[in-house]
């Protein structure tokens, strides 16, 4: 993350949390985010320096206003005026690394060989829970190569229990054992 997204992300934080708006406008800046990784071409807008700053503003304004609350839009025509915009990503990301830090959220990733059903992913988040003591934000994904078992992303950790990780371990001591 760059020191822009670190500085303008805080800051949106810091007022949101003061207004006590932190989640509603979490909620915003995530939409905002997937709409523009969906819609790649009007965040390039939003950074095309031949076009004018007020005229960016503008677009942000007639194409936001009635949806999102003024933060957000005020924050948005502050990083487009700075010529910042191409933050924004890191902006979201920061805000949300600080919200969940604040309300005892941890984001899990579970990689598994099949998806997993509605009970394993609750008892899975239930399991995560109590051992951490926060809140389990679980995102699953399949990976046909794990070949089974579950490997788990969180807070910057990796727990591989998959059985690809686990032959590769019996190789590795294999490989290095003199007979």
């Amino acid at each position: 993350m760059t020191e822009v997204a670190n500085t303008y992300g805080q800051a949106m934080y810091d007022l949101a949390k003061d207004e006590g708006l932190a989640e509603e406008i979490l909620g915003q800046l995530t939409t905002l985010k997937e709409s523009f990784a969906a819609e790649p071409a009007f965040m390039q807008l939003l950074c095309t320096p031949s076009i004018p700053k007020q005229e960016r503003c503008q677009v942000l304004d007639d194409a936001l206003r009635a949806q999102v609350h003024p933060y957000v839009l005020n924050f948005m025509k502050i990083l487009t005026e700075k010529g910042y915009m191409r933050h924004f990503s890191g902006c979201c990301q920061l805000f949300k690394q600080q919200y969940n830090q604040d309300n005892g959220i941890l984001p899990v990733t579970a990689v598994t060989t099949l998806p997993l059903s509605e009970e394993l992913r609750r008892k899975l988040a239930d399991k995560l829970s109590a051992v951490t003591g926060k809140t389990i934000e679980l995102e699953c994904r399949v990976d046909p190569e794990c070949l089974g078992g579950v490997r788990l992303d969180l807070d910057g950790i990796q727990v591989d229990g998959t059985v690809r990780h686990r032959l590769e371990e019996i190789r590795t001591i294999l490989k290095n054992t003199v007979l």
